[in-house]
């Protein structure tokens, strides 16, 4: 067989494979194989085609663009082609591109020169979103068609979805637009969107995404344009086609034409000098990549003279006069070779993938987590699959998605073990109980769990290191491997035994020596006194993170109520529901816990901050409340207020529930509920269960009838601040507590019930949701001088 013959069976192979991965992404938006690995194949055709060009044909995937219209769309022809753009991966493409395009302009360049450097020419940059290219057709200022790119010379009618778009307009603004204006830009999801979207998704049993591009394609090309409606959809406005009439002389202004006409463009936007230029805004989009609110896969220049532009002209397939720039893949392909079971410090334990090594954004990929049983169900994963992983950012890398047309077919199944891998206890699987009015359901959870807790070594590995991390006990120097040191010795069997160590027994194990091991005894007896919050946050309670327990210690003052609060009076405080009460008070009420928080106060750990019940909390128990919290079926908030002002007091309510003559003809509570009072307080379990939540609250001083402080109003109470960016004043931390002392609540996201965001420099995506809200923003100075004024 010759070369030539050999080159013509590759590319044709390549042509099928491209040409088959083209209407999985563009027409069915269900992708098999990271944009990466089609990269791949696609210049790997190009270069084939560029030694063989005889071998060229005009339906090559490098000869058009890609994508087949939707026979349940209507056709539309691009009088103007919507072409693809060529891709640069190396910074010696972007300078390759520079070179060709001042070679192709030649003498219109002053002074230029094609030996030398020459002159730089000037281009505009943006991100380039990931997302779908739409076209948008203005006659006379109304929005008369959308449509798709589809194969670039005709895509898909999509009108009536595109005017479901919220930040499109379907009239220009202002004056001075062409009597006929085609539009392209791309339609996109923002991150804080998709989330939503997947969100609401999963909760109504539907389809989740895998991504926003594909989130943002199968929401716009929905033939049910209300479905399209209820997604949060976004347009960015980056060219024009056909246009009959005056746009100005370059692509910058013609972009701030578009958006003083109303339509959105990049916030990003920037005109700068050269190739130097072009790679300065390509690094520093890079590094802010993780901050913008929505996905980018890379940047897009384009020569901003729109003369030069039609000058140089196009090739088959893209202009010669814009490159698109991509960051380094994320998502790329590899072999799943096993899946492993970790354990955590609650006793979860966690499927983990271990993967054949890939480069994946820079960095060798080797692990991924697949979250729990149900995801591995989901992606319907086996050993030997090839599989898509991500890495974005700093997040720990994912299996996205399993290519089910290269299952070998010696593939195995993936199964929870019985038995747990690190101690050999049993394993067994969550249940989740959900309590509403007058009922309980039990259904299976998502998690299983190792029941040897602190006999098991890993649970008790994570334990400690979480007792001892910053935001806990902050015992400096207590990392990972000295724990685990301290745990495969013998020395630590609870984090209890951290306070008995001894420095003789510190100062042999490896890695000590004598300023190091009294620096690791220094710091464990700094820790002796935390504050209330602290050290509830650093045992470890299930559900109950850093917030939950700043809102334990705040309201209930002392570790003995927080030991004592039953579940019903711990849902007197915001945001703690039935479950997680119920989490606290099995927590508090589990002997070994009692055991272990006696043992730390036995051994010299004081409590800080420790003091009586904040009078909100005291204040805030009705009993038209009580009755509610009882969660009797169908009786609500005012059948609970109408039975509290007929019965007065707990006796009452029971005698009333007794007294059918009485109960009958009260108004305002309907017959069914007052069946299920009757049934309620004819159960002596429940008839002690109430008598038990109201001696508490008399105990706590929070009942109806108790004798009230006067409270006084912090001057935040009730707001939502978020924090965001760099503070050089103070740490974010300091910021958070000064906030939460002055009673607001400190959110990790920007939502239109957040009061004010404080952005200090390298803000990003929540400084821009702030800003699309109209939420109050402040800067640091702004921030510290509001502060002095609340004093």
């Amino acid at each position: 067989m010759t070369d030539a013959q050999t080159a013509a069976e590759r590319i044709n192979a390549l042509r099928a494979e491209l040409d088959a991965h083209n209407y999985r992404y563009y027409v069915l938006d269900q992708p098999s194989v990271p944009d990466a690995e089609y990269d791949r194949l696609f210049r790997e055709l190009q270069a084939l085609e560029a030694e063989h060009p005889e071998l060229v044909t005009p339906e090559s995937p490098t000869q058009r663009v890609s994508g087949a219209a939707l026979a349940a769309f209507g056709e539309v022809r691009h009088e103007v082609p919507m072409l693809s753009l060529g891709n640069a991966f190396e910074e010696q493409d972007l300078l390759d591109f520079d070179r060709r395009v001042r070679e192709g302009l030649g003498e219109l360049l002053p002074g230029g020169d094609l030996f030398g450097d020459g002159p730089e020419v000037e281009y505009t940059c943006e991100p380039k979103l990931d997302g779908l290219a739409v076209s948008l057709l203005y006659e006379n200022g109304l929005l008369v068609r959308g449509a798709t790119r589809g194969d670039g010379s005709t895509g898909e009618d999509i009108s009536g979805n595109v005017r479901t778009i919220r930040n499109l307009p379907l009239k220009l603004q202002g004056q001075g637009w062409p009597a006929v204006l085609e539009v392209r830009g791309e339609v996109f999801m923002s991150r804080a969107g998709f989330e939503a979207l997947n969100a609401r998704q999963a909760e109504a049993g539907g389809k989740t995404f895998a991504n926003p591009r594909n989130a943002a394609a199968g929401s716009l090309r929905q033939l049910d344009a209300r479905i399209t409606a209820s997604r949060p959809l976004e347009f960015c406005a980056y060219g024009f086609g056909r246009v009959e009439g005056e746009l100005p002389d370059n692509q910058f202004d013609i972009l701030q034409a578009l958006k003083g006409w109303g339509l959105p463009i990049s916030r990003e936007l920037k005109r700068v000098k050269g190739a130097q230029g072009c790679l300065a805004y390509y690094r520093d989009i890079g590094e802010r990549r993780d901050s913008l609110a929505y996905e980018i896969d890379g940047v897009v220049y384009k020569l901003n003279n729109l003369a030069w532009q039609r000058e140089l002209g196009f090739r088959a397939r893209e202009p010669r006069w814009a490159l698109a720039h991509k960051f380094p893949a994320r998502e790329e392909l590899t072999e799943l070779l096993d899946v492993e079971f970790q354990v955590g410090r609650t006793g979860a334990v966690t499927p983990v993938a271990r993967l054949k090594p890939v480069q994946v954004a820079g960095v060798t990929v080797s692990n991924a987590t697949l979250h729990n049983m149900d995801e591995v169900a989901r992606l319907d994963l086996r050993i030997g699959d090839t599989v898509i992983v991500r890495r974005a950012g700093d997040v720990i890398p994912q299996v996205m998605q399993v290519v089910l047309e290269r299952r070998p077919a010696e593939a195995r199944p993936v199964h929870i073990p019985e038995q747990c891998p690190v101690c050999g206890s049993a394993v067994e699987r969550t249940q989740l109980v959900k309590r509403g009015k007058g009922r309980e359901t039990v259904s299976e959870g998502a998690i299983y769990r190792c029941v040897g807790r602190l006999a098991c070594g890993a649970q008790l590995k994570q334990a400690i290191i979480h007792f001892a991390s910053r935001r806990a006990l902050d015992i400096e120097g207590l990392g990972d491997k000295i724990v685990e040191q301290l745990v495969d010795t013998g020395l630590v069997a609870s984090p209890a035994d951290l306070y008995t160590l001894k420095y003789e027994q510190v100062v042999e194990l490896e890695g000590f020596a004598d300023l190091s091991t009294r620096n690791l005894l220094a710091a464990i007896a700094d820790s002796r006194k935390p504050t209330l919050a602290r050290f509830i946050y650093a045992l470890g309670i299930p559900d109950v993170g850093e917030e939950t327990a700043k809102l334990l210690a705040r309201a209930l003052g002392s570790l003995e109520r927080i030991q004592q609060a039953l579940p019903d009076v711990l849902t007197y405080l915001p945001d703690v529901g039935l479950e997680v009460a119920h989490e606290i008070h099995a927590f508090f009420s589990d002997e070994h816990n009692q055991r272990v928080i006696s043992d730390l106060l036995a051994r010299g750990v004081e409590l800080q901050e420790e003091g009586g019940l904040s009078p909100e909390f005291a204040a805030c128990a009705t009993f038209a409340g009580f009755i509610d919290k009882l969660n009797i079926a169908g009786i609500a908030a005012t059948g609970a207020k109408n039975l509290a002002e007929k019965a007065g007091s707990l006796e009452g309510l029971v005698a009333l529930s007794r007294d059918w003559l009485e109960l009958s003809v009260m108004k305002g509570v309907n017959e069914k509920a007052k069946q299920a009072l009757r049934e309620f307080f004819a159960q002596p379990e429940q008839v002690q269960r109430a008598q038990a939540i109201e001696a508490q609250l008399r105990d706590f001083g929070m009942h109806w009838e108790s004798e009230k402080k006067a409270v006084e109003g912090l001057p935040l109470a009730g707001q939502t601040w978020v924090l965001t960016g760099t503070l050089e004043v103070m740490t974010r931390e300091a910021a958070k507590e000064k906030l939460e002392t002055l009673g607001a609540k400190v959110a990790g996201s920007v939502s239109a019930r957040t009061h004010c965001v404080v952005a200090g420099p390298g803000a990003g995506s929540k400084l821009a949701k702030a800003n699309e809200l109209g939420v109050r923003v402040l800067d640091e100075q702004q921030f510290l001088a509001e502060l002095e004024t609340l004093g």
